[in-house]
């Protein structure tokens, strides 16, 4: 699996949908749009319900609940993790990447265009809040 690089500022939740489907960013951001979810939307950035919509479009079931983050070993083989969590005025906001496990080991795909390297294992500097179960 790769990361997708997000192609607008606030388009993390896109791009983790994207990486998840295998598909670019575009065509992400195209089923997206046609659900009436747009990366612009500040609703997006503290409410799941968007990235539960598009996932279950592109046809990846998650986990109806968000579970607390308990450590890198306790996360099943595929989730949506929440990063940068933090309140804004009382309101939550957060960073979407996408935590993978498999026969090569571990790695977050991270969608941030600034970053060198999308395909991350800097575990200790990442600091999840909690985590949806996703699969195909």
């Amino acid at each position: 699996m790769e990361a997708v690089v997000q192609q607008e500022p606030t388009g993390c939740g896109i791009a983790a949908c994207a990486a998840l489907a295998q598909i670019d960013y575009a065509q992400a951001r195209q089923v997206a749009n046609a659900l009436g979810i747009f990366a612009e939307d500040r609703a997006l950035w503290s409410d799941t319900h968007y990235v539960r919509r598009l996932l279950g479009e592109l046809g990846i079931v998650a986990a109806p609940e968000q579970h607390p983050f308990e450590g890198w070993d306790a996360l099943p083989d595929r989730a949506l993790l929440a990063i940068k969590w933090r309140l804004v005025a009382g309101r939550p906001f957060w960073h979407w990447v996408v935590f993978v496990r498999d026969g090569a080991g571990c790695f977050v795909l991270d969608s941030k265009k600034a970053l060198k390297h999308n395909r991350r294992q800097d575990f200790g500097r990442m600091k999840p809040k909690w985590y949806i179960a996703v699969s195909r």
